[in-house]
């Protein structure tokens, strides 16, 4: 099991990145938190990391925070949970949002993630809430201040931002559309991505 990276941060294709560890570089899938804090290309990153092995393929994940991987394998133990729509979950919401929302036993919030009906959504909440029992919301955690990062061309950066969406489970003119009605110039992808999921909750 590969639990751990630390390199370089060689590629970022939101919701996709290459860690370059001594010369060898690692394809990783990670959620927009993570994504939303990571350093510009070619700076130094370390990632809490999750493999999954499949027949066809083998697949690592990456987190920022160790509670963040925590949290994705808790999600993909339960029934019908696979990797992609455990990402989509913590793309959507914050880890302490998603406590409160097992808490609080919201199934709206659940719902506005793609792929959430409400029937799963009333499933994953009973199945989570004696999960998250144990788990402390932190104070704050939800709240990331994300210092703005001089972006790619807006063309690129849009287009990056449609991809991550569209990987989440969103349909592509649902995608184009949430980002193409962000009227500011000069985001990033992350803060292009961040704020296109916001307007879609």
């Amino acid at each position: 099991m590969i639990g751990r990276l630390r390199g370089t941060l060689a590629e970022k294709q939101p919701p996709h990145l290459v860690i370059d560890v001594n010369g060898v570089g690692y394809e990783l899938e990670v959620p927009m938190t993570t994504l939303y804090r990571l350093p510009a290309v070619g700076e130094p990153l370390t990632l809490h990391t999750h493999l999954v092995v499949r027949e066809d393929a083998q697949l690592l994940y990456g987190f920022y925070e160790k509670r963040d991987r925590e949290l994705f394998r808790e999600l993909i133990r339960l029934n019908g949970v696979g990797p992609k729509l455990a990402l989509a979950l913590m793309s959507g919401l914050e880890v302490d949002e998603l406590v409160r929302c097992v808490q609080a036993q919201d199934t709206s919030a659940l719902m506005k993630v793609p792929g959430v009906g409400k029937k799963t959504a009333e499933r994953l909440l009973v199945e989570l809430k004696d999960r998250f029992k144990a788990w402390e919301t932190l104070p704050g955690m939800s709240t990331l201040v994300i210092e703005p990062s001089a972006g790619p061309a807006v063309s690129s950066a849009e287009n990056d931002a449609v991809s991550a969406l569209i990987s989440l489970g969103y349909k592509p003119q649902e995608a184009s559309r949430a980002v193409a009605g962000i009227k500011e110039d000069g985001l990033s992808s992350e803060d292009l991505i961040r704020r296109a999921l916001k307007g879609m909750g």
